[in-house]
């Protein structure tokens, strides 16, 4: 057959195949996200996620060194104290538990990058994401506390901040009180596109921060809208955002994919708790090779657009790729 194009011809070998690969990826782009826990000498298996802990400041080093040895550098911390209140005054706590993780880790791991996850959920005895007035979360008034915990994050040695919480106008808000504070060089990586997803089932028994009452939908988005994702996206950038994420991130390629086109700040995408739990859970089965899922699952992620990869599964992915299995 006389043929001129064969796009065969580039899949004819492993080395040819790899060499005209489109979608890269590399351990630089991993992030891990790590649950602290209040108490001493607690290392406490999360039993929706197997495999992931809640670690206590002291044993921290048990999942630092893997990370390390791993080359994955780079940490999403959550707290979970021993104190909850209406404010969540520990997520702003000089002594509390994530700005005790982040001197820790700051002092006997220098070469970790620390992102904090800026939130009230963890704190709240209500375990919604702000201050209530009644049952519904005071918007404003939440900015306030939001940058309370920000501030405490970077005094304790945060690298970046994260919001997560979805209230309007808290990425300007961080950005003047951290500016006026004397920390212009701190970036915010804003949950912009974040949904109210069943995904996060198993997250929320491992921080413990299952709403009370009521549910998280008059702040988080609903996982309809593709047009409003866009806009809290366009909103966080025009704040001062300097990375955006989209979460959950498997059922959302096609919102990663419209941000990574519209955007040119780095792209952030979480794949979840639920996409993790699921994943394990058919492997455990025999119904998936979790191996290979784990590389094309996050392959996919990165194809759609994502720059950053928050991930419970960065330690193997960082293996896969030393072992040439994923790159």
């Amino acid at each position: 057959m006389d043929l001129l194009y064969r796009p065969r011809r580039l899949r004819t070998s492993d080395t040819l195949r790899k060499m005209v690969r489109e979608t890269r990826v590399s351990k630089e782009s991993l992030i891990y996200p790590l649950f602290v826990v209040d108490g001493n000498e607690s290392v406490e298996e999360i039993p929706s996620m197997e495999g992931q802990y809640r670690y206590s400041v002291d044993r921290l080093p048990q999942i630092m060194d893997q990370l390390i040895n791993a080359g994955v550098v780079k940490v999403l911390l959550f707290g979970i104290p021993a104190h909850k209140d209406a404010c969540g005054s520990q997520a702003y706590d000089e002594e509390g538990v994530v700005q005790r993780a982040i001197r820790f880790i700051k002092e006997h791991y220098p070469m970790v990058y620390i992102v904090t996850d800026v939130c009230m959920c963890e704190y709240t005895s209500h375990g919604h994401c702000g201050i209530l007035d009644g049952e519904s979360v005071d918007n404003d008034k939440t900015l306030e506390y939001l940058n309370r915990i920000a501030l405490s994050h970077v005094n304790a040695g945060a690298h970046m901040v994260a919001p997560s919480d979805m209230m309007d106008g808290r990425i300007g808000s961080m950005r003047q009180a951290l500016d006026e504070e004397g920390f212009v060089n701190v970036p915010i990586m804003a949950y912009s596109a974040k949904y109210s997803s069943a995904f996060y089932g198993p997250f929320r028994e491992a921080a413990g921060s299952a709403p009370s009452f009521g549910d998280r939908k008059s702040y988080q988005m609903d996982y309809h809208n593709r047009k409003e994702a866009l806009k809290e996206v366009e909103l966080d950038v025009a704040e001062g955002a300097d990375i955006v994420m989209v979460k959950p991130a498997l059922s959302y390629l096609d919102i990663i994919r419209e941000v990574a086109d519209r955007q040119d700040l780095p792209v952030a995408a979480y794949s979840v708790s639920g996409e993790y739990a699921m994943i394990k859970a058919a492997s455990k089965a025999g119904f998936i090779e979790e191996e290979k899922i784990v590389c094309e699952t996050a392959v996919s992620i990165y194809r759609a657009g994502a720059d950053i990869l928050i991930t419970y599964y960065a330690i193997e992915l960082a293996r896969y790729m030393d072992e040439g299995k994923i790159g």
